[in-house]
């Protein structure tokens, strides 16, 4: 053998005698089943087995159950060494772990990897909620304070004195003036009647006297329901002239909101002539949605914007919740009264509306934690030492942010409030994974 032989001989048999033997546990690793993705068999002999007895721990330590691959979870082992088939350094199962996993859906997160996610938690407990209830309205003039003017009696309409919508009147101010030949009879009949009475007033004959006084009393008295004034009926009597035209007079203070006659125009009894609105006290109609109804009371305070004063919030209360919903939209009539002396509110303008009603000391969590699933509400709660354990909880009333809690949590846990749908990914992929055998491939 020459020097260069002996030397390559050296390097193998001398230098680097472990090769040969890694050259080999490739070969048969390659070669074993598991590292391919298939199931892992045990190797008998090896000192591993799927299920042994682990000798007791010291007190005050956490209990190990048994050993196990990390690639191959199903692989259990009752002592620390390498797995068989891939060459795994094996981890410890604690007891509290086992537990916990039987629960299922329970994941274990480092703290790196929580601080990398951004998972936060945040505690269950008792505070004060409150509903916040946000919706719109529009400004309505007050029912109450609207009055139509119409006239009892036919004819024909000789003058306006309020010829357009929008005009402002007074009470008391003339606004139409109507011929009537059924008035003007009527007018000639009691000026009759009165000087009947007048010529029978010292007659012998009783039943004259009453007769003429009857026949008086039924003619004033269909003048003053046709709504001719007193003072009318007095100056009839007075100048003993029938007059030609009826006058009629706005009953309130306000604004022509409607006008339906024009000068010349026949009218009939009972026709609607104007609508005259006081503006000086107005309605907000509110819109509830029925699921909110339950929270809206009489005397609530509202808070109101509107869209033509932003940032000049108006301050009332719910006088009226109306005892109907609308059919289409699905929702409630609510209802605030304002004092409107400088008329900024107009009938139709748009508002937005705030009110808020205490629920009272309520056991309660962050929104943010509470999983919707459709069926059912899930939250995480954080169990220690990196562990998160799915709850299934049962739900209450909703306010600032915090929902109720009936079931599922304590007061004092730890809910995750951040992340946490990544937690119930690792969570749902775990449980996945736990009902296949928790077969993972390299």
């Amino acid at each position: 053998m020459n020097q260069a032989q002996r030397r390559h001989s050296g390097v193998w048999a001398g230098q680097r005698p472990w090769l040969p033997a890694l050259f080999g546990s490739v070969l048969i690793l390659a070669l074993l089943p598991g590292c391919n993705g298939d199931a892992i068999t045990p190797v008998a002999g090896h000192g591993h087995s799927q299920s042994a007895t682990v000798p007791p721990q010291p007190t005050g330590e956490r209990r190990i159950v048994y050993w196990y691959d990390p690639m191959h979870p199903q692989y259990h082992s009752d002592k620390p060494g390498l797995a068989p088939d891939c060459g795994m350094e094996l981890v410890p199962r604690y007891a509290d772990e086992v537990e916990s996993a039987a629960s299922g859906g329970t994941v274990e997160i480092s703290p790196w990897k929580q601080q990398v996610t951004g998972i936060r938690s945040a505690p269950v407990s008792r505070r004060t909620l409150e509903h916040h209830i946000r919706t719109v309205g529009v400004v309505r003039p007050d029912e109450t304070r609207v009055q139509k003017i119409n006239t009892k009696i036919s004819g024909y309409v000789e003058k306006l004195y309020v010829s357009s919508t929008g005009e402002a009147v007074e009470r008391g101010q003339a606004v139409l003036s109507i011929y009537s030949p059924e008035l003007l009879s009527t007018q000639a009949e009691y000026l009759l009647a009165l000087r009947g009475d007048e010529a029978l007033h010292h007659s012998p004959f009783p039943e004259a006297v009453n007769s003429s006084k009857a026949l008086l009393d039924a003619t004033r008295r269909r003048l003053l329901l046709w709504d001719i004034p007193a003072d009318e009926v007095k100056r009839l009597e007075e100048s003993g002239k029938p007059q030609k035209a009826l006058t009629l007079r706005s009953p309130i203070k306000g604004y022509v909101t409607a006008k339906d006659v024009f000068e010349g125009s026949y009218v009939t009894a009972g026709s609607d002539l104007y609508t005259v609105t006081d503006l000086s006290r107005v309605w907000v109609l509110l819109d509830v949605y029925e699921h909110e109804m339950p929270f809206v009371r009489v005397g609530m305070p509202v808070t109101l914007r509107l869209v033509a004063y932003p940032g000049e919030p108006i301050s009332g209360a719910v006088t009226y919740v109306y005892p109907y919903l609308d059919e289409k939209t699905r929702t409630n009539k609510v209802r605030v009264e304002l004092d409107n002396p400088k008329l900024r509110l107009k009938p139709d303008m748009y508002a937005t509306a705030e009110m808020s009603a205490s629920l009272g000391d309520r056991l309660a969590l962050p929104t943010d934690a509470v999983i919707d699933s459709g069926t059912e509400q899930v939250v995480f709660v954080a169990a220690g030492d990196g562990r998160f354990e799915p709850r299934t909880v049962r739900l209450g009333e909703r306010g600032d942010g915090y929902v109720e809690v009936l079931d599922g949590v304590r007061e004092g846990e730890q809910v995750v409030v951040s992340a946490n749908f990544m937690v119930d990914s690792e969570s749902r992929l775990k449980a996945a994974m736990d009902a296949a055998g928790g077969t993972h491939q390299h």
